[in-house]
């Protein structure tokens, strides 16, 4: 099956155009895809919606897949204000908005924002979530972020490029590196520390994520394995998975698996949503 893929975009409620790319079936597929519910895709820190490539490629051949570049990132507006946590939240609630309800897809940063957005508005709009390679407030904390901060104010450039090299541990060309880089790049210095969301304790994230009451995937590299594993103690009937392997953006790295990963957990909420109409 092929996919058509295109650009669209959307005004915040602030005023702010954001990006957004969006695939579909072609073919046959397309009228069985509009029956499902849509896959919404939101990545991580200065990171563009065209990080989720693999998924929009191979996961946009058999339902509706969207990934949204949030503002100040990739080719969405870089406004003055508004890169803060809940107006990120509102952005993604937004951003949804058409597609409902969605099964919502959030890495790193993208997956606080994720959370807050259900903090903030409920979850009558999603199907389930999944949350990526991201802390959501159990045990053991991951390391505090001034180090890094500090180092983006010292040296940016190299700080970046760091960080965009660090993010995996397949073999990238140095063109990918380079434009992931700059993509990261185009949000002012300041914009960009806003966005880490200081000030809001670990448990705020671990009881909104305990507390959700839908279908909850978390995958995650080692880093944040023991977490994956609190949370489940805690949280039953969470589905977890670790990628030992893979760098911070996994879904990069090992794309089959994580497309599988998302497959299986789909058809697991289909297969439930039936059994409960068969036997009300």
């Amino acid at each position: 099956m092929s996919v058509e893929t295109h650009s669209t975009t959307f005004l915040t409620s602030d005023g702010v155009r954001l990006h957004v790319v969006e695939a579909t079936p072609r073919g046959p597929a397309r009228a069985v895809a509009a029956t499902l519910p849509v896959l919404a895709l939101v990545p991580g820190w200065s990171m563009p919606a065209d990080i989720w490539r693999p998924q929009l490629a191979a996961l946009g051949a058999g339902r509706r897949v969207v990934a949204l570049d949030p503002r100040g990132q990739g080719e969405s507006e870089i406004p003055a204000r508004g890169f803060d946590i809940e107006r990120r939240a509102a952005d993604v609630r937004e951003f949804v908005a058409p597609y409902e309800p969605v099964i919502l897809v959030g890495w790193s940063l993208g997956a606080l924002e994720a959370l807050q957005c259900v903090h903030r508005y409920g979850d009558a709009w999603l199907e389930a979530l999944v949350l990526v390679d991201s802390s959501v407030g159990e045990d053991p904390p991951p390391a505090p972020a001034a180090q890094f901060i500090e180092a983006l104010q010292q040296d940016r450039r190299a700080t970046i490029e760091a960080f965009v090299r660090e993010m995996f541990n397949s073999s990238r060309t140095t063109m990918e590196l380079d434009a992931l880089a700059d993509a990261a790049l185009r949000m002012p210095l300041e914009a960009s520390v806003s966005l880490f969301p200081r000030g809001i304790s670990r448990e705020h994230w671990r009881d909104i994520a305990r507390r959700f009451g839908k279908p909850l995937l978390y995958v995650v590299t080692g880093q944040f394995a023991a977490q994956a594993r609190s949370l489940l103690r805690n949280r039953p009937g969470t589905r977890i998975a670790v990628f030992e392997t893979a760098g911070h953006a996994l879904f990069v790295d090992e794309p089959d698996r994580f497309n599988r990963l998302l497959v299986a957990f789909i058809d697991e909420i289909a297969a439930a949503a039936r059994r409960v109409q068969d036997h009300p």
